[in-house]
């Protein structure tokens, strides 16, 4: 298949060979994994709520950056109007299941949390200037704004998922989970004639995917500024945005791998393996390269600033990373997040060896998992005597929002098309790619 001029099968062939039911054990393991989280949860909110707010919280930071980025990795698609992408972008746009999710935890951990996690919310005079007094000091002021920028960031991506799958929808018979049947009925409102509504979508989803990439990269660096890095509030760094929200794209694109592999297992039949084959792989293979040598770019220079300005309320932050107990867990963050995986991934032969393709893959996942812990522990904990404080409560958080994540996921593809069939199969998939005026169906000036 040419990556330049893809040809699909019919129809009628992908859609019989994508709606194979999930394994039921997926769901009751995600299930039982969910339910012992939220037990760990319930039992630290009365022995140390502390501790598992601050668990609760690091969790956040990790799986909603990561779902968050797979959205935003769907919109960047549609803005360059990567036709190659249109065999795997479904799978990605699974990732919004989790979004409605991570806004009530945030919700949760910014109000009834907070005291727990922010250290100016049970103590406005630890900050140290009146600039933070005004930015982080009042709870209310500090809780609304991120709760502000999430709901209109999710807002986007649910509205930007919502109008790709109603092309399907819309033109596919009724097929999926109860609780979805609502939804697939307001999406085949008012379709009109395929070819008018395929431009009208496709023009559509360009308006909000410019607008999801503004408020996404603007977002995510006001949230990772005020939930990850003032948590030391003597610390501050320009690059800490960037840093923080590109790992988690990093995050979601090895994350990706390991779902794309398991799509391919569960599918296994020769339409599927046609269209989501060596082309695919190589070609997500080359984005994680790509993005893990640009982690150890931002990685490097942030860094290199702050040891050449060498400067106090700078450096502090690194050398307490540096030290005993978090310079181990600093230094396999170094290994697992870029040193392991960057020379691997430079070589088309593990690129395409599936072996190798997962461990880069689970290596780099634990990497930038270790991140988000050493972003975040370190700053509330400073010296522990008694090592670092990683035990049942981070792991019960970890179990439950990897079962929550889970299960979002698989009800979201029980629910409505795994593929987008009708991108792949429409005689007019491609005219799309000259802008017209869908009341006219004229094609309309350069200028516009």
């Amino acid at each position: 298949m040419s990556i330049h001029n893809p040809v699909y099968p019919p129809k009628a062939d992908l859609l019989a060979a994508s709606q194979k039911p999930i394994a039921a054990w997926i769901t009751t393991s995600a299930l039982v994994s969910m339910l012992v989280g939220v037990v760990v949860f319930a039992a630290g909110l009365f022995t140390s709520p502390d501790r598992i707010w601050r668990a609760f919280h690091f969790h956040w930071l990790y799986f909603s950056a990561i779902s968050s980025g797979g959205v935003m990795f769907v919109a960047i698609f549609r803005i360059v109007t990567a036709r190659w992408s249109r065999s795997i972008a479904r799978m990605m746009e699974g990732y919004v299941a989790f979004l409605p999710v991570s806004w009530l935890f945030l919700v949760l951990s910014t109000t009834i949390g907070g005291e727990h996690i922010f250290p100016w919310v049970a103590d406005v005079n630890s900050l140290p200037n009146s600039e933070r007094v005004f930015w982080l000091g009042n709870h209310t002021f500090f809780a609304l704004r991120e709760i502000g920028i999430v709901t209109v960031l999710y807002a986007l991506q649910i509205w930007f998922v919502y109008n790709s799958l109603r092309i399907d929808v819309a033109q596919l018979p009724e097929w999926g989970a109860k609780w979805g049947a609502g939804l697939r009925a307001r999406m085949r409102a008012g379709w009109g004639e395929e070819r008018r509504e395929l431009h009208n979508q496709h023009s559509v989803q360009g308006k909000i995917a410019v607008a999801m990439a503004i408020i996404f990269g603007f977002g995510w660096m006001m949230l990772h500024y005020d939930l990850s890095m003032a948590l030391d509030v003597f610390f501050f760094s320009t690059l800490w945005g960037w840093w923080s929200f590109m790992t988690g794209i990093l995050g979601f694109l090895m994350s990706f791998s390991l779902i794309f592999f398991m799509w391919r297992k569960h599918f296994s039949n020769p339409v599927i393996d046609e269209i989501l084959g060596d082309q695919q792989i190589h070609d997500l293979g080359k984005l994680r390269f790509a993005w893990t040598a640009f982690w150890g770019y931002t990685t490097f220079a942030q860094l290199l600033i702050i040891w050449y300005g060498n400067i106090g309320e700078e450096t502090h932050f690194f050398r307490l990373r540096l030290i005993s107990p978090w310079l181990p867990v600093t230094f396999s963050v170094l290994m697992l997040a870029f040193i392991a995986p960057f020379p691997g991934l430079i070589s088309k032969a593990a690129k395409m060896f599936i072996p190798t393709n997962i461990l880069f893959a689970v290596v780099s996942l634990l990497g930038t998992y270790l991140q988000r812990y050493i972003e975040v522990y370190p700053s509330l904990y400073g010296v522990p005597t008694e090592g670092v404080p990683f035990g049942w409560q981070e792991l019960g958080m970890a179990a439950m929002y990897f079962g929550i994540w889970i299960i979002c996921y698989t009800q979201f593809f029980a629910a409505f098309p795994r593929l987008r069939i009708s991108w792949m199969t429409s005689k007019y998939r491609d005219e799309v790619q000259i802008p017209v005026d869908v009341r006219t169906m004229e094609p309309l000036p350069a200028h516009e």
